[in-house]
């Protein structure tokens, strides 16, 4: 009988061991993303804020871009590959140095304070890769634990911004390597995504939601019109993918010069503002992607010109993320086109917003989870079903080109450019 119970203790010991290991490391990392992010998230609104009470500070964008390349040559991280790296470091790449965070923290506020188009996301897993790195190096853990506390760092501080910390940890575990994930990572994740969203929270900042309308009667019909929105949604989050990495490709084929560049992306973005006019292209676009969830769009093309405002200041070096113009381009797309397809346009945008996600960053599961958390539980079958359409034909197509395609989407073997060694992103 003694002999039993030690051999029990000795197969659950592991486990107790492994549980209380990331309490304290994902706790730890949590608890600095959930500050980090607080101050980021604060410091980005009042950017907007500033933007918003003094235009002129879009004529300071050229100043921005030349600070932000000052700043990454003179810490020796031209070429920084942002989110990329972050990705590519969870597999055991080069890991992120601790420097990356101030640097894309204060890049970020530049640019959005200037009027480029821009989201956080994107520079918040930057963010929190940087910083989980660097307690992994000061704590010598090893790779594996490394390479998990990275994929925290990311879910906490996805989590303190958006205030989705289930989305948070199922996407860090799903962007890295599409069809497989490492579910040894689950519970730390989470962990840091519940710690670091307290804490925003607790400030007094407030988490992403909306109120979904005009959800229509589950049937044939409705599922119909929700299937032909999400293909049209896969096709333009693969136009979009396309338009990102070829502005970058553009900008480096034809101005090699870092400072050049970011004078000629400024000039750009200018010129396109005073061309048109509203100024609504310009930062996150928050607003506009509220309007939208209600029902309101001001120009149907109005998500050609945010795909258009985005490629030309990420292309030209100012940093940020990618996913709120993601979520600005789906709702506005969805808000024009659902109407013609039979469907509310607030559910139009909904639906089209929750699968362009998906079809740009390959992960359905979390993208279903970014519904429940924003939406509410209603409409889930619709939005499950426009994250599987999505997911699907999207392709090999992606805004991160470290991603890795495991598994075909076609059939279950693994992606023949997988096997070959090559990066099967766009």
């Amino acid at each position: 009988m003694l002999e039993e119970l030690r051999g029990r203790a000795q197969k659950v010991l592991p486990s107790i061991l492994a549980l209380l290991r990331w309490l304290a490391l994902a706790g730890l990392t949590g608890a600095a993303c959930g500050l980090a992010g607080a101050a980021f998230t604060w410091c980005i609104a009042q950017a907007t804020a500033l933007r918003g009470t003094y235009p002129w500070l879009l004529y300071c964008m050229p100043i921005a871009g030349l600070a932000i390349v000052f700043c990454y040559r003179a810490a020796g991280m031209e070429n920084d590959s942002g989110t990329n790296q972050i990705i590519s470091s969870v597999r055991g790449g080069d890991r992120p140095l601790l420097r990356l965070a101030p640097l894309i923290f204060t890049g970020s506020v530049l640019t959005h304070l200037t009027g480029g188009s821009a989201g956080r996301e994107g520079a918040a897993l930057q963010i929190g890769g940087s910083i989980s790195a660097g307690i992994g190096r000061l704590l010598r853990l090893g790779e594996r634990n490394t390479n998990t506390i990275i994929q925290c760092g990311m879910a906490g501080l996805f989590s303190a911004l958006f205030g989705t910390p289930l989305t948070a940890a199922v996407f860090a575990l799903e962007v890295v390597s599409v069809g497989k994930m490492y579910y040894s990572a689950l519970f730390p994740c989470l962990l840091s995504a519940l710690v670091a969203n307290a804490i925003p929270r607790a400030l007094g900042l407030p988490a992403e939601s909306y109120h979904l309308l005009g959800l229509p009667d589950l049937g044939l019909a409705s599922l119909l019109q929700c299937g032909a929105l999400a293909v049209l949604a896969a096709l333009v989050s693969i136009a979009f993918c396309v338009l990102m990495h070829g502005a970058g490709r553009l900008y480096k084929k034809y101005i090699p010069n870092q400072y050049l560049r970011a004078l000629a992306g400024a000039a750009l973005v200018i010129a396109l503002t005073l061309i048109e006019g509203s100024g609504d292209y310009n930062g996150a676009g928050g607003g506009i992607i509220e309007l939208a969830v209600e029902g309101q769009v001001r120009v149907p093309w109005a998500f050609l010109l945010k795909m258009v405002f985005t490629a030309l200041t990420l292309g030209a070096g100012f940093r940020g993320g990618e996913i709120v113009p993601t979520l600005f381009i789906g709702s506005t797309f969805g808000c024009a086109v659902g109407p013609l397809l039979g469907l509310d346009p607030s559910f139009g945008a909904a639906v089209s917003m929750i699968a362009l996600f998906c079809g740009v960053v390959n992960c359905p599961l979390a993208s279903i989870f970014l519904a429940i958390e924003l939406f509410g539980g209603g409409g889930l079958l619709f939005f499950a079903l426009a994250c599987a359409l999505s997911f699907l034909l999207s392709g090999r197509y992606s805004l991160y080109s470290s991603q890795k395609l495991v598994y075909s989407k076609l059939e279950a073997r693994h992606d023949e450019q997988y096997k070959k060694g090559e990066n099967p992103s766009c």
